[in-house]
């Protein structure tokens, strides 16, 4: 099969999408493009475009505090962000019911919200080295493809599960993800696989699975956390429950050319606002090196602030150190 190649930059397509730098880039047209011709930089990454996950309010979320119908909303009022990340977890019920979805995107789009993806978890191990299990865990997912569709999502997100030798998992997640993919194809809905921990935060690994089913559907979600190769979800926010971390920066830059959206982690804020185990200047220097122009997702999961307080930090720290870059 052939390997996915990383598309070209197309700086006029993105240039008409971005109309918040509009006016500028007019101004500015031939000399910016043929400066970004000679050098292979996108000249309209200059600010990120920022969307929220809705796992930073999964606390609020299951104690009632606020509704999952109202998130794109507050996403907009509360946070001042117009793209948004669902969660499958909080749309169980809804799942197969086609109206809804189609009453939740007009929702977002009355707020000026775009929706994104949806985050799709506990709908079964898509490695599983039992093929009926697989098949059943594959077919799960399907409804979530169905639901994006309706959205106008562009993605879900998915996790790569299994039990087995690493020889295994890698031939059952061909199998698995290429099935899945082969259907997200078809409905023009690409399948993105995030690093949870164990093998799925083997980004060599992942990424060597990705070339082999050769499906421009099938990409990743590098999350800037979850790089814990001993535990299942991955999390790096206390270093002592990890025996063994997956390279951040290294698993980024392998990540990044199949990546349709970047997953800004955080856990606790020093004094500064800074992150302690996330070297945030590194990892968003390799997104704004590699020309990726997609939506950088807000997922907070610290202890100390509140998830209101969370995500506004987070958000101010990807504005602080975005303008530090080069």
């Amino acid at each position: 099969m052939t390997s996915i190649k990383k598309p070209k930059i197309d700086g006029r397509r993105i240039f008409m999408k971005n109309t918040a730098l509009g006016a500028i880039a007019i101004a500015a047209a031939p000399q910016v493009l043929s400066a970004a011709k000679s050098s292979g930089e996108n000249p309209y990454i200059s600010v990120p475009k920022i969307s929220l996950a809705q796992w930073s309010m999964h606390r609020a979320l299951e104690k009632g505090d606020i509704k999952a119908v109202d998130f794109a909303a507050i996403a907009k009022n509360t946070y001042d962000i117009d793209a948004v990340e669902y969660v499958n977890q909080f749309y169980v019920d809804m799942a197969n019911k086609e109206k809804f979805w189609s009453q939740l995107r007009q929702r977002a789009e009355n707020e000026g919200v775009k929706s994104l993806l949806i985050m799709v978890d506990n709908e079964g191990e898509l490695g599983n080295l039992n093929a009926n299990e697989r098949k059943k865990a594959v077919e799960n997912h399907f409804k979530w493809i169905n639901a994006a569709k309706i959205m106008g999502c562009h993605s879900i997100r998915v996790n790569a599960f299994g039990k087995g030798s690493m020889e295994a998992l890698e031939t059952s997640l061909i199998d698995g993800l290429g099935e899945l993919a082969e259907y997200g194809a078809k409905e023009e809905i690409n399948v993105l696989v995030e690093n949870h921990g164990l093998h799925t935060s083997n980004a060599l690994f992942i990424t060597g699975i990705i070339k082999q089913i050769g499906n421009p559907f099938l990409g990743t979600l590098p999350d800037f956390g979850n790089w814990c190769l001993t535990t299942e979800w991955g999390s790096t926010a206390n270093g002592k429950n990890c025996t063994d971390i997956y390279p951040q920066a290294k698993a980024i830059e392998e990540f990044l050319p199949y990546a349709k959206g970047v997953s800004a982690k955080t856990y606790d804020f020093d004094s500064d606002g800074n992150q302690s185990l996330i070297d945030y200047p590194k990892l968003l220097q390799l997104v704004k090196d590699s020309n990726f122009d997609g939506y950088i997702g807000i997922e907070y999961e610290g202890e100390n602030l509140s998830e209101h307080e969370g995500i506004k930090a987070t958000k101010a720290l990807l504005k602080k150190v975005w303008t530090t870059l080069k």
